[in-house]
Parts: C-alpha cells; sequence; structure tokens
C-alpha cells in the first residue's frame, strides 16, 4: 500500500494550482540556525494542544528537516483568517527549515469532515473540490513559500485502492474508537442519522499521514480525534508516530462566536487592502493580543499603546496579503478618514445623487448608501438607534441625528455611515 510519497506531488490527472504570480510579494523564508530548545518554544508558543512536546524536541533533535503535515479540504473557494492559523504555524516551521507538506482533500473532500458538525455534510463532486482548490492554494501562497511546499492530493493513493483494500484498512479500526467522538455521540444521543461513509472520514485523514510519512501533523482543535488516527495508524505501519500539535479555533471580530462568513465577524484573505484594514481595526483591544500570537507569530508589546498597536496589526495584516505598499497605502486611508477627520481628501465609494431615492430623508439617504456603497442591508431600528441617533451619520461634518429630517445633498458632499463607512456623493 505504501507508495514513494513523490508521487504525491500530484494526482495523475490533476496540475496543482500555480501561483507564480504571489510568491515574491514576500521576502523568502530561511533556515533559522536555532537549537532544537529554541524551536520547540517558537513551535508550540499559542497551540492548543501538543502530543508530545517531548516527542516533538526528540524529533527535532534528529537533524534532519521534518516532514510537516497540514490536511485542507477545499469545500469552499475563499479562505478567511480564521482558517490561516494553522497555515501560519506551518509557516513557522517552513522557516526553521522543515517540509511543509500541504495536502489537498480532492478526494475526503467529496465525502466531507463530520468534526464538528450536528448533520451529514452536502456531497461534492470533485470537480468542485479541483476548482475551489486552485484559489485555496493561491490564496494559503499568501502565506506559504511555494517553492519549498509540498503539494499533494490525497485522490493519489485512494483512487487507486481497491475494494478489498478499503476492507482492509476499515478492519484496523473499531466501530467503538469511531464512538468515541463527541460529536458522532452527540448527534446519536439526539437522535440524528450518522451516514457510514463519515465513519470512513478519520481512517482517511490517518491513512494520508502513512502515505505522507508525517512527522508531525498540524489542525484545529476539532481535529484531535483523526489526527490520532493517523498515529495509530502509522504504529501498525511499523512508522515513527507523527506529532499531533492542534492550534486554537479563532475568534471573529465580534471576540465570541468562531470567526465564520455565517455569522458576518470574518475578514477575508482576499478582501480589499482598505477592507482589511477598516475590519481589522474593529477588533477589541482584549482580542488583539490572541490576534498577534496566532496570525502573525509576534508577542503584543503590553507597553504598547492600544490604537497604535491595533494599527500596526491591521497594516502587517493587509501588508502580509497584499503586499508593503497596500498596506502602508490603507493605513494613511485610514489616518486621512477617521485619524485626521480629513474625509474630503480620502478616496471614497461614489454614489450619483440622481440615483437616490424620492423624497429624501436622513433614514432613506443612510439605508440606500449603506445597501448601495457597501452591501449592507440594516433594519430602520438598526439605523435609528446605531447610527443616526448616535451622531455617526454626518454630511460633511455636521450630525444629522433626526432620522424623520429631509436632506438634500449636493454634488461633492461626503456623508460618514459610520466609523468605517463613508460615501462621496456626485
Amino acid at each position: 500500500m505504501l507508495r514513494d510519497v513523490q508521487t504525491a506531488q500530484r494526482s495523475p490527472d490533476v496540475e496543482p494550482p500555480r501561483c507564480s504570480a504571489l510568491h515574491g510579494r514576500f521576502p523568502r523564508l530561511h533556515s533559522l540556525r536555532v537549537t532544537p530548545e529554541e524551536q520547540l518554544q517558537v513551535l508550540t508558543a499559542g497551540t492548543a494542544k501538543v502530543l508530545s512536546e517531548k516527542e516533538l524536541l526528540e524529533k527535532l533533535r534528529l537533524g534532519r528537516p521534518l516532514r510537516i503535515k497540514l490536511g485542507v479540504d477545499p469545500t469552499a473557494p475563499d479562505i478567511h483568517l480564521g482558517h490561516t492559523v494553522v497555515l501560519e504555524k506551518l509557516r513557522q516551521f517552513q522557516s526553521l527549515g522543515h517540509q511543509a507538506i500541504l495536502l489537498i482533500g480532492d478526494f475526503t473532500a467529496t465525502i466531507g469532515d463530520p468534526s464538528g458538525r450536528s448533520v451529514t455534510r452536502p456531497p461534492l463532486t470533485r470537480e468542485a473540490a479541483l476548482l475551489n482548490a486552485a484559489t485555496y492554494t493561491e490564496q494559503a501562497f499568501k502565506i506559504l513559500d511555494m517553492e519549498k511546499t509540498e503539494v499533494a492530493y490525497n485522490g493519489t493513493w485512494f483512487r487507486q485502492m481497491s475494494y478489498e483494500d478499503v476492507l482492509r484498512l476499515n478492519a484496523r479500526v473499531t466501530l467503538q474508537q469511531m464512538l468515541q467522538r463527541e460529536d458522532f455521540r452527540n448527534r446519536i444521543d439526539a437522535g440524528q442519522e450518522i451516514r457510514l461513509h463519515e465513519l470512513q472520514y478519520p481512517v482517511m485523514q490517518g491513512w494520508d499521514s502513512v502515505e505522507l510519512r508525517a512527522d508531525v501533523e498540524l489542525g484545529g482543535t476539532d481535529q484531535l480525534f483523526n489526527l490520532l488516527v493517523g498515529r495509530d495508524l502509522q504504529k501498525e505501519e511499523g512508522q515513527p508516530q507523527q506529532v499531533v500539535l492542534v492550534m486554537p479555533i479563532l475568534e471573529g471580530l465580534d471576540g465570541v462566536k468562531k470567526m465564520s462568513k455565517s455569522y458576518g465577524n470574518y475578514v477575508g484573505v482576499n478582501d480589499a487592502p482598505q477592507d482589511m484594514f477598516g475590519k481589522l481595526m474593529s477588533v477589541s483591544d482584549t482580542l488583539m493580543s490572541r490576534y498577534y500570537l496566532l496570525l502573525l507569530g509576534e508577542t503584543l508589546d503590553p507597553a504598547a499603546h492600544p490604537m497604535e498597536a491595533k494599527k500596526a496589526l491591521a497594516q502587517k495584516l493587509t501588508a502580509r496579503y497584499h503586499g508593503d505598499e497596500a498596506g502602508q497605502a490603507a493605513r494613511d486611508d485610514w489616518d486621512t478618514r477617521f485619524s485626521k477627520k480629513d474625509l474630503a481628501a480620502a478616496e471614497l465609494p461614489e454614489l450619483a445623487i440622481a440615483e437616490l431615492p424620492a423624497e429624501l430623508n436622513v433614514l432613506s439617504l443612510t439605508a440606500h448608501c449603506f445597501k448601495t456603497a457597501f452591501d449592507l442591508e440594516k433594519s430602520n431600528g438598526e439605523l435609528r438607534k446605531q447610527f443616526i441617533t448616535t451622531g455617526s451619520v454626518q454630511l460633511n461634518g455636521e450630525k444629522l441625528t433626526d432620522p424623520s429630517a429631509a436632506v438634500s445633498p449636493s454634488a461633492g458632499d461626503v456623508l460618514k455611515l459610520s466609523k468605517k463607512h463613508a460615501v462621496r456623493l456626485v
């Protein structure tokens, strides 16, 4: 069953996505001359669990590049900063001279990872998975050094298996082991169905580690069970067991729920520079140190002024995904619009006066601008309570606090809607 891991570089009929245009925006990563003990300190920072630090130190003392596996199922085309937490950790290993392996689950994505799910995932075609993989890897290489990353597709080995091979693999895992998973137990207790193919997923993820001879596997806290299956299967194959390193789930901009598009509290890797910078400026002071550690691998200076620290965080992350010039420009634009209160000179979305609603008042003008310029649909109650009566809505610096007051803007007027949103009327 074991094949040369070099065949994992690409599936027989799949060309790995190319991202040469992105590579080079950031300095090339290089091996740092640090001791195994110093590496351990860097690599375990910000982790939720490491099984075990002792094993990791022993592997670091081997004096060779370790094979660090991160598996991703391309179930969606875009990634947000929550997804990048494990990518940043993989980047740390890479910067220390270890071999980063980005495993694309073109086969497992068609099944769907049941981790943390209360219902069965909808099926995904392989064609859709490969399309998603193209944009996913493009965004991932904004963090990783593409030339030093081994890209593998697990369809390489799973599509070559016979049904007899599958039965032999299944024989290595018991149903009792699978039902130890909290998410499976919860679904059974709630009377919700579990499809048999879902029970295959941890076994398949574990076999990926055997095929790739992984020394370390990274994942989120919800992946711990799957990663441990990889250790078990490696042991049965006579391989050294991988170290399991899991990262915490990143909270979104609200500081409460995990970062997710469905919650609207996310920062997308492909967000425009100004949008990315603006979203990050809404991060709470208490959450800032966590973003520094998990997204930048840095420790927030406790003596730093909170506003300056937040600007530095937003600039560094914007620069990471869009380049240094874009990061600086986004910060300059923010300072112009908000720190210096000079909206008239800022680059703003433009809205035509001729397309404004009839019988215009402050409420209808605010709603129209949010919807048209920023695709944000807000209720009248939310607009009144959170924006208008609080004084956030301003026309050329004059607060508009009466929702029903008539308003007649002129060409060139600037309407400020909130701390992050403003438009110019033309």
